[in-house]
């Protein structure tokens, strides 16, 4: 059986999606148990009892807000988010899964959860929606600034066992964000992680690409160091909000468009749904030593379902476990 631990109150809504997608999700998987940590009295109106549901009730949690999650972990360490994340230190739960202020989970990650041995660093590790539906792994999306090459082929390494064991991708393909495609682009960085990846056996390298090409392209894997990664997603993310903004005042703007818009009222639901990150689920912080997944702040029910259900395919599929296997070879290697 799978053990999860929820951050009942992490969200901009909680606790009523986290409470209902926990609930979605042990209906849907019969594999599952969830540890549900949170305020019992606010939790209460959206709970149902479940014998694979376990609730451990919490006054504290963390604002989303939240400006010093190091104050906090020092000073409120019976926070929602902090117990469940001690769960998976202990070994009560198998992976977390919380919509809470992202440094804190970070914070966390580092100080209760821990790195793994054979990663220098951790990463956050979104899944992109693409043109195609099938999504894209982007990493670093803020998790770190501070970088070397071979942190990013530690990543490359990961992301490239998440991609085949967990989106079933067959030889994932890796990509490296750049100014433009041929070799030799980019600053010194860039030019050293292009060569530590394409001479890497364990990294089908398709070589630099353009972030233009990023919701095109077919490669599974699309890295970078945090600065630029993060710039790339919320590019990514303001965009499609503002499309979505002005297709809503094209169709307001005459009395064809909103009949027009009536004909086409399911691929419009489609096209939204394309671009909402939340149909594929949250983002893997990458390299600690255990499954733990940010969902969205602004997740809903069915957003919080797919952090768990994501989270619930990385154990099922002993991504930790290979990687781990994986990167302690290389150390031999190198040693």
């Amino acid at each position: 059986m799978i053990r999860i631990a929820v951050d009942g109150m992490g969200g901009d809504y909680a606790p009523e999606p986290m409470v209902k997608g926990s609930l979605l999700a042990l209906e849907k998987f019969d594999n599952i148990e969830i540890i549900l940590f949170g305020d019992e009295n606010k939790m209460a109106p959206y709970l149902a009892k479940h014998p694979r549901l376990t609730v451990v009730h919490t006054p504290y949690f963390l604002e989303m807000g939240e400006k010093d999650p190091i104050k906090q972990y020092r000073t409120n360490k019976e926070a929602s988010m902090f117990l469940a994340m001690q769960a998976v230190k202990d070994k009560k739960a198998d992976a977390i899964v919380s919509a809470g202020p992202t440094q804190a989970l970070v914070v966390g990650g580092h100080f209760i959860v821990r790195r793994m041995p054979s990663m220098k660093r951790v990463a956050i590790a979104p899944i992109l929606p693409t043109y195609d539906g099938r999504g894209r792994i982007l990493l670093d999306a803020g998790a770190n600034v501070d970088f070397k090459p071979e942190h990013l082929e530690e990543y490359a390494i990961y992301a490239s066992i998440m991609a085949n064991r967990v989106l079933h991708r067959d030889n994932p393909k890796v990509a490296l964000i750049n100014i433009g495609t041929e070799d030799g682009k980019g600053r010194d960085f860039d030019k050293e992680t292009f060569k530590l990846f394409k001479e890497n056996p364990h990294i089908n390298f398709i070589g630099n690409l353009e972030p233009k090409e990023i919701f095109t392209t077919d490669a599974d894997i699309l890295i970078s160091d945090g600065f630029t990664a993060n710039i790339v997603m919320k590019t990514i993310e303001g965009t499609a909000k503002g499309m979505g903004m002005i297709l809503k005042r094209e169709i307001k703007r005459t009395l064809i468009s909103k009949i027009g818009a009536l004909f086409m009222k399911k691929a419009l639901t489609n096209f939204k749904k394309s671009m909402d990150a939340s149909e594929i689920g949250g983002a893997l912080l990458m390299g600690l030593d255990g499954i733990v997944i940010k969902a969205q702040g602004a997740s809903k029910t069915n957003g919080f379902y797919n952090g768990i259900r994501q989270a619930k395919e990385m154990v099922e599929a002993e991504v930790i476990q290979k990687v781990a296997e994986i990167l302690e070879k290389k150390e031999e290697v190198h040693a």
